[in-house]
């Protein structure tokens, strides 16, 4: 039965997630452990007709082994063969699929400043082709259980046991059931999420401010032309595409540099196999100024101090405490479902498309516009039950979320 529910899903991730044209190339990136998973995965892409599907494998304990014994210089030099390899992927665009499985735990112990300067001299080598394929491309983040990661959210089970809720857990989140047909559902899905969207683009709100009982006391701008965006989201070239499965968040980003107050994290936050937990963030002016955390403090120093951007914010996400995944009420200890069981906010990166008229704005036009620019994104929950978000519109205070969730 679940491997049934397997190639369901795999078919979902090439069929909605990426909506693979025909002819076009696939890269997907995974762990060595979920290769039978990934055999599925490539299968399906040439089902729907991929001109080639190429695996960058990974591995965490190798991963950290070499950040062990090797030094900040000798892992940031990366081979000519690699920067023509990432320079042929900004040219050709092909459909990219990122499998996340790892243990949340499993860099632990490891150096966060080490990781970060690693970080930043790579990242400055890379860039020009990550900015050359923004929107260009589509790409996706999907989960399969690794036994690490499912004995971390089940530690009572058996490992065998733990990955098999796991994968229940995903199936259930991303609309693959037994009987359904998952590319039906998210159509309706989508649909449903672009109307929110329309509604909260005909407010065009000046600031959000956002307050509960945990300490959260926040106010944060909005750019002249922000977008709200949801579900589904479309390539220069017009092709459709599910970047995130499963998702339940409506989304912008906010301007630049332009926010105040505390932000309280309502979750842990799970970052380079490092865990973050009880921390809060101070803003002035735009930009984090002072941060604590209960555990994981040298981790959260790190990311807000990767670069100029990375003490700003690149993402404001609603997402209703009476969501699927919140409802679970499991903790996954892994971004991509626990984003989507709160609203949360993005150190870093902002996203460009959630500019009215992006697609005819260079990328200086756009961050002169108030995208910020990082080389990291890296969100964190802040939802809670008792959440209030008010919108407000040339002095109108507008109700927006009350109690967790949506009341406009």
């Amino acid at each position: 039965m679940r491997l049934s529910r397997e190639r369901k899903y795999a078919r979902l991730l090439v069929r909605r997630g990426i909506n693979l044209q025909k002819g076009q190339r696939v890269v997907i990136r995974a762990t060595t452990e979920i290769y039978p998973f990934v055999e599925k995965l490539v299968r399906e892409a040439y089902l729907a007709g991929a001109k080639s599907v190429e695996v960058d494998w990974s591995n965490q304990a190798i991963t950290k082994y070499a950040y062990r014994y090797r030094s900040v210089t000798n892992l940031a030099e990366i081979p000519e063969w690699a920067i023509a390899k990432q320079k042929y992927r900004s040219e050709e665009l092909p459909a990219m699929i990122s499998l996340t499985s790892a243990d949340p735990d499993g860099l632990k112990g490891m150096s966060p400043d080490k990781m970060r300067r690693v970080r930043m001299k790579t990242y400055t080598i890379m860039k020009p082709f990550i900015d050359a394929m923004e929107n260009k491309y589509q790409w996706l983040v999907a989960a399969v259980p690794g036994k690490k990661w499912a004995k971390k959210m089940f530690p009572d089970e058996t490992p065998a046991a733990a990955v098999k809720k796991l994968w229940e857990c995903i199936f259930e989140t991303c609309l693959v059931t037994k009987d359904n047909d998952p590319l039906a559902e998210w159509d309706r899905k989508n649909a449903e999420m672009a109307k929110r969207c329309e509604l909260m683009n005909s407010y065009r709100f000046d600031y959000l401010e956002y307050k509960n009982s945990i300490g959260t006391n926040f106010k944060c701008w909005l750019m002249p032309l922000s977008n709200w965006c949801a579900g589904g989201e479309s390539t220069l070239g017009g092709v459709y595409f599910n970047p995130n499965m499963p998702t339940e968040e409506v989304f912008t980003s906010p301007m630049k540099g332009k926010c105040e107050g505390r932000l309280v994290a309502s979750m842990p936050l799970s970052f380079s196999g490092n865990l973050i937990e009880d921390f809060y963030i101070d803003f002035e002016d735009g930009k984090a100024v002072f941060w604590d955390a209960r555990k994981g403090k040298s981790v959260l120093d790190s990311i807000l101090n990767s670069d100029e951007g990375s003490k700003m914010l690149g993402e404001l996400a609603l997402v209703p405490y009476d969501s699927p995944i919140s409802n679970q009420k499991i903790l996954y200890y892994n971004t991509l479902f626990d984003e989507n069981a709160r609203c949360h906010v993005a150190i870093g990166r902002g996203f460009t498309n959630c500019v009215e008229g992006f697609e005819n704005m260079t990328q200086e036009q756009l961050k002169d516009m108030g995208v910020n620019d990082s080389q990291l994104h890296v969100d964190f929950m802040i939802g809670t039950d008792d959440l209030s978000i008010t919108g407000y519109k040339d002095g109108k205070a507008v109700p927006i979320f009350r109690d967790g969730n949506w009341v406009i």
